[in-house]
């Protein structure tokens, strides 16, 4: 039905309006770095640091329950995981202004009083630092950084440098975008925010590969084209493939969103704003900007077998 609704030819002008993109790219980069100078991100435990408590249970405990009667306290942030065996359970808690973490731990044991069956042992209770936190900063902020350099590398080994820039320039602005949403809506920033800026580093890349990949196969079929022109072609080849691909993961999406829990939410939130920027970038960012770059063109003194030239006429 979706496939349907998706035309397979397109002629939609995306290349003329670039200086709108830009402009607009250029402010929602602006505004992104402000408000993340002003506002700053609301980190999580794995940032911030903590409370952690280190409990026993005499049968397999259900994380599900435990997370659930933590988060009825109010307390922000609860991350409940087991280690070792289903016995062993390891809770981390925001740190409580105004509360001593004794007290912290007295309405802790209260709410797991109800919830876990059986006797509970409590074997340690600590406080993280910022020590751990600010490795995890620089461990993200270092992954990230590999990523996009990575996707350099492959781009300008599979393409060319040209290509290569264009889609580190695509992927830098949509990491940034991702980060001022973050910034903007103070939505929990953790690992798993990391994780979703990895994948949607990931998405936007394979979206951007498709639609160069037929711009390369463009070069090389249309060599007196216009590049404004074959950049227009190429992207609207694609643009039925680029719509199925984002619809259809922004499905799935939206189930984790609404359905997933209060664990993966920020995940989900990410990855679907990922979605919408990455899409936004391999059409309006990605493309546009390789007509500042001067493409190497195959010389068209004469076409060979199978080669189109364009326009027809100048082929008669």
């Amino acid at each position: 039905m979706l496939l349907k609704l998706v035309p397979e030819k397109t002629n939609i002008p995306f290349i003329n309006g670039r200086k709108v993109a830009y402009g607009l790219s250029l402010l929602m980069i602006i505004a992104s770095i402000f408000l993340f100078f002003e506002k700053d991100l609301n980190y999580g435990i794995d940032f911030e640091g903590g409370i952690m408590i280190e409990i026993g249970t005499e049968q397999a405990a259900d994380v599900g329950a435990i997370r659930g009667s933590l988060t009825n306290l109010n307390m922000g942030d609860v991350v409940v995981q087991t280690f070792g065996s289903d016995t062993d359970i390891l809770i981390r808690l925001q740190n409580q202004a105004g509360l001593t973490v004794d007290e912290v731990v007295v309405q802790v044991r209260e709410a797991l009083n109800e919830a876990v069956p059986g006797e509970i042992s409590y074997r340690r209770t600590e406080t993280v630092g910022g020590v751990v936190s600010e490795e995890l900063t620089q461990d993200g902020i270092m992954a990230v950084a590999f990523a996009i350099g990575a996707v350099l590398i492959y781009i300008w080994l599979r393409f060319e440098w040209q290509f290569g820039l264009g889609a580190v320039i695509a992927l830098v602005h949509d990491v940034t975008l991702t980060i001022g949403m973050f910034a903007l809506t103070q939505l929990e920033f953790n690992l798993s925010t990391i994780a979703a800026i990895l994948t949607i580093v990931g998405y936007s890349l394979n979206d951007t590969v498709v639609v160069y990949d037929r711009i390369r196969e463009n070069l090389r079929k249309f060599r007196k084209m216009e590049l404004s022109e074959l950049l227009n072609l190429s992207i609207n080849d694609t643009l039925s493939r680029t719509i199925m691909t984002s619809v259809t993961t922004l499905l799935a999406l939206a189930a984790l969103f609404f359905l997933g829990g209060e664990v993966i939410h920020g995940f989900a939130a990410a990855m679907i704003w990922g979605i919408f920027v990455g899409t936004y970038s391999s059409i309006f960012v990605a493309s546009p900007i390789l007509l500042w770059f001067e493409l190497r063109r195959e010389p068209d003194s004469f076409p060979e077998e199978g080669v189109e030239v364009y326009p027809p006429e100048k082929a008669k």
